[in-house]
């Protein structure tokens, strides 16, 4: 096990991974089915290396090892990862702390809607922590909606998500307290220049925002004062450098906007109300947590409606 782990931490530190050794470590136990704990207890027992060699030799080539493992955590959950969706990232979490931030009381969030829901991350890490919450995920490919919602399952949040296959928000109609959205926003132009790991293994669908990066926000941004509640806020991730711009589209489209940075202090998360925002009438906002609304979900052949479950 010991030359093994030797021979494939030095071929994956050839291949240019930052982490050579405690990728090949983790490769190594995903191959044997054995816990870091395991392999440190029996750093010499004799195993046959051939398919520990085969999972090396994918991430030598790059993939990323999320895919190969299949599993990524995010926000303290582990969430099951495809070809067909985004790898959740540490940088995202902004988002999560940029939602805690806006709603410091739990119980004000009923309704959540995440567009672009990949994996479910957002919208389940959310609903861990607004107990009263429900969510709806939407997702243009529904390879990503039925690995959203077998997240949700995992989770324990089955009864609290729904997952829909349909085109952004044009698909949903309906007033939530909570859209979040991760969308595509790196230039053409720039995909090509990505680290191999997202330019040749992730979607470029969840990755191109066009020519500018911004195509994405304009067409969402105009959509989000009919499906906020009044009381309610709108959690975008940004590129690198957008701040500005998605702040002067959200305006535009009568948002008023603050900006989160990440750790690394760049600016990652905006958050959008409708202006005027707390005050609309008290049955209003009833109606955004009651049990008696419902959402009209379209998926290219007019809307239907989906029932609602309050948590």
């Amino acid at each position: 096990m010991a030359e093994a782990l030797r021979h494939g931490t030095e071929r994956l530190r050839n291949a240019g991974i930052d982490s050579p050794r405690r990728e090949a470590r983790l490769l190594l136990g995903h191959a044997l089915g054995r816990t870091q704990t395991d392999l440190l207890a029996a750093p010499d027992d004799a195993i046959d290396p051939g398919a520990y060699l085969s999972l090396i030799a994918r991430r030598a080539g790059r993939e990323p090892l999320a895919q190969i493992l299949g599993t990524r955590e995010f926000w303290s959950l582990d969430f099951e990862v495809s070809p067909e969706t985004l790898i959740p990232r540490p940088d995202s979490e902004t988002l999560i702390e940029a939602v805690l931030a806006a709603f410091p009381d739990r119980r004000a969030v009923r309704r959540v809607l995440d567009l672009g829901t990949g994996t479910g991350c957002l919208l389940l890490a959310a609903l861990t922590e607004f107990p009263w919450a429900f969510g709806v995920g939407l997702d243009r490919t529904p390879l990503a909606a039925a690995l959203a919602w077998r997240n949700a399952r995992r989770l324990g949040l089955g009864t609290r998500a729904a997952f829909l296959a349909g085109d952004w928000a044009r698909a949903i109609a309906g007033r939530f307290d909570l859209v979040l959205c991760n969308p595509p926003y790196v230039p053409t132009g720039e995909i090509g220049g990505l680290m191999p790991e997202v330019a040749r293994y992730e979607p470029a669908s969840a990755l191109d925002g066009g020519m500018d990066g911004l195509r994405a926000y304009a067409a969402l941004l105009p959509e989000l004062t009919r499906l906020l509640a009044p009381s309610g806020a709108a959690v975008l991730e940004l590129g690198h450098g957008q701040a500005g711009a998605v702040a002067g589209l959200a305006i535009r489209a009568g948002l008023t906007t603050s900006i989160r940075a990440d750790l690394a202090g760049i600016p990652r998360a905006l958050v959008g109300r409708p202006q005027g925002e707390g005050a609309g009438s008290a049955k209003n906002r009833l109606a955004s947590q009651s049990g008696e609304s419902s959402l009209a979900v379209g998926a290219g052949r007019g809307p239907r409606p989906l029932p609602w479950y309050p948590g």
